[in-house]
């Protein structure tokens, strides 16, 4: 099959055509030419015009059902609602059902998404059962395609296990995952601990039960000469941490999500349980803190963090009602319109391209003649306000349904397959 896309503003720096506005001829999955224009006869022709080519969307932090709670999401849901975002790839993580902690799962994972057009990469999980008492074979795992290890939002608590997997996994240049959480701090909280807390009466959860967990976790990292990467930082603290233990030389990277650059805690005035996640949504301050981490490399990659729940775990009362925001079709838009006015374009790209694969060492991604079309299309002015029914997810519980972005995915072509969104 021919595909042709017109016209497009090519955003690839360091390479031939960054910067250019080329016609794309893509033919059974490899880009066949790239031109000014090219007079073809195509099977398939995409308006490019006012729009950016990328290299493919890359998320480090999504949860699909599958297996176990295909209720919220199975695989093939997933995948539409990765593509309707313009994610080529992304990286599930380990809390199924049963949870994936050895080569049997990952293999799973691999074989079942051969045929998705988005890549599915896994995650296998740090320790069994996730609960942070005993070491996977990570190892095996890895053997077996797995890209990470994590316990997820099962922030590992003992510092002894957090060590002895850093050092077996640097090893075999293992990635160990870390979602900052001292639970002995953050407890039963609701929402960020504030003064928005405590006017709407909700238990609150304090910046330092995130702070704690980076500060020991770099300890550990330096003292283990391993690598570690911290998953969804949301304060100013963390920020910090990060930055300063980059400048002394850690192997270290982070990613932050999408919404915690554009919403604050005060979207949980009303209660609505959409805006309950975790880690929480802060505050004002944190937001810009997040921002010029972003800005001077301190954190390296944005993701979704896409956690899709049924309405009997998320419409119910706010103190029982379930953590987590399906996100995966917004999460470009949320992050553009919060950043495009302190960010250039190609720099948020990066976050979202060439950020993401550098941290697990995936191959980068080339838009030249030859290469495998792995690409998204997206134009970056069009405003949209988004609806249920752009939410391809069997779950719905996203926090942006009726809110205006700016920045709207177009189409994706990834393993010789194609979306127009």
């Amino acid at each position: 099959m021919n595909i042709l896309i017109k016209a497009a503003l090519i955003i690839e720096p360091g390479f031939t055509h960054h910067k250019k506005i080329c016609d794309v001829l893509v033919s059974d999955g490899i880009i066949k030419k790239i031109d000014k224009s090219i007079d073809v006869k195509a099977d398939l022709v995409i308006d490019g015009k006012n729009c950016i080519l990328s290299a493919g969307f890359f998320d480090l932090h999504v949860s699909f059902g599958e297996p176990g709670f295909e209720f919220k999401e199975d695989i093939a849901s997933g995948c539409k609602a990765a593509s309707a975002g313009g994610f080529t790839d992304v990286i599930q993580m380990p809390a199924t059902f049963p949870v994936m902690q050895n080569s049997a799962g990952i293999e799973m994972i691999t074989n079942k998404t051969k045929s998705e057009l988005v890549t599915v990469h896994a995650a296998g999980a740090l320790s069994v059962e996730m609960e942070g008492k005993e070491m996977t074979e990570m190892y095996d795992m890895q053997k077996s395609g797995a890209v990470c290890f994590t316990d997820h939002k099962n922030a590992v608590q003992d510092a002894g296990m957090m060590l002895r997997s850093l050092l077996y996994a640097k090893t075999f240049d293992g990635l160990v995952m870390s979602f900052p959480d001292d639970r002995s701090l953050s407890g039963k909280g609701q929402m960020n601990e504030g003064p928005a807390s405590t006017q709407l009466g909700l238990k609150g959860i304090p910046a330092i039960a995130e702070e704690m967990m980076v500060a020991r976790d770099l300890m550990l990292c330096e003292y283990a000469e391993g690598r570690i990467h911290f998953s969804t930082i949301s304060t100013k603290g963390s920020v910090d941490l990060i930055r300063k233990a980059k400048k002394a030389g850690l192997k270290i990277t982070c990613d932050v999500a999408a919404h915690h650059l554009l919403l604050d805690e005060s979207s949980l005035e009303e209660f609505d349980t959409r805006f309950k996640i975790k880690p929480p949504l802060r505050s004002q301050a944190d937001i810009s803190a997040l921002k010029e981490g972003l800005k001077d490399g301190s954190i390296d990659a944005i993701c979704s963090d896409h956690i899709p729940e049924d309405v009997e775990n998320k419409q119910k009362e706010f103190d029982l009602a379930a953590f987590g925001a399906e996100a995966l079709e917004t999460a470009f838009a949320a992050a553009h319109t919060a950043l495009k006015d302190s960010m250039q374009i190609e720099q948020i790209i990066e976050k979202f391209t060439s950020g993401p694969r550098k941290i697990i060492s995936q191959k980068q991604i080339k838009i030249a003649e030859g290469e495998n079309a792995c690409l998204t299309l997206f134009s970056p002015d069009e405003a949209w306000t988004v609806n249920e029914s752009d939410i391809k997810s069997k779950s719905k519980n996203n926090p942006f349904v009726g809110m205006k972005l700016s920045g709207k995915v177009k189409a994706v072509l990834n393993k010789n397959q194609h979306a127009i969104i």
